[in-house]
């Protein structure tokens, strides 16, 4: 069984941070190992507390799971600190491991989960390892540094992720204003395209860009190409959306059971 490692922050509800990411894992058939980088007290109506782990224990995490396992892929979530951008840089740095980066900014309940002076190491010392970025929307307009209103403003954001030293960006449209479809825009050095599936409208969507990036991670751990991993992903969280839990007084979790146990949702691709 494939190993793979998510370097990110606890969530006591259990929808998205490590706890999404290795129930993700486990359902795409690898296995789980975590780097807690932070402890947030948090539920479906927001986050409460955060307090970030103490860098060496973060180091200690990585030494004690890099050293045994042999990892076949990687993501970040949480990082919130310049510091723990820092430490985990340098510790992937080398390794040749293939690691997808979620820019996590922000919770859905409008908590800041990425200190402001975090954001520039980000840039110049995690991206420049990323195989992936998954950056949504407002994600991305903080990376590229620009407003994106439409999908031409998407490609502009993308070539300017591109530039940090990512391989791949996938900018996720799930906070587009697009009542039928949800589309993803991927570019690489070599190809433009989008990913569409059918959009659900609910709002139990609490860790959809953890377990999105999670999937993405499983799948190359197993060695799915990009189109490959992408699809599986996309379906993945498609399902977990539409077969929700209710779960709680806000923003519920999704059901990381659904791949599964449902019909996988059509995924169409159109070059962009």
């Amino acid at each position: 069984m494939k190993v793979a490692l998510t370097i990110a922050g606890s969530d006591s509800g259990g929808g998205a941070g490590i706890q999404a990411d290795v129930k993700t894992f486990q359902e795409l058939g690898t296995f789980g190992t975590s780097v807690i980088t932070a402890i947030t007290a948090q539920n479906t109506l927001g986050v409460h507390d955060v307090h970030p782990i103490p860098t060496a224990t973060i180091a200690a995490q990585l030494d004690a799971v890099l050293s045994d396992f042999e990892v076949a892929a990687a993501k970040t979530g949480m990082l919130f600190s310049a510091d723990i951008i820092a430490l985990v840089s340098e510790k992937l740095t080398g390794r040749n491991i293939p690691l997808v980066i979620d820019p996590v900014m922000i919770a859905k309940g409008g908590a800041s989960l990425l200190q402001q002076q975090a954001i520039e190491a980000m840039k110049t010392l995690l991206i420049p390892l990323a195989t992936i970025i998954t950056p949504n929307i407002p994600e991305a307009e903080v990376l590229a540094g620009m407003p994106i209103k439409n999908e031409a403003d998407m490609q502009v954001a993308a070539q300017r992720l591109l530039a940090l030293g990512t391989q791949v960006v996938i900018i996720k449209g799930g906070h587009a204003v697009n009542p039928s479809h949800a589309r993803d825009y991927i570019a690489t050095k070599d190809e433009t395209f989008i990913v569409e599936t059918r959009f659900v409208p609910t709002t139990q969507t609490h860790g959809t860009g953890c377990t999105f990036s999670a999937a993405l991670t499983a799948e190359l751990a197993k060695g799915a190409t990009l189109r490959e991993a992408v699809v599986t992903a996309k379906q993945f969280i498609q399902s977990a959306i539409a077969h929700q839990l209710h779960l709680g007084a806000g923003h519920g979790p999704t059901n990381h059971s659904a791949f599964k146990r449902f019909e996988p949702f059509e995924v169409n691709i159109y070059e962009a």
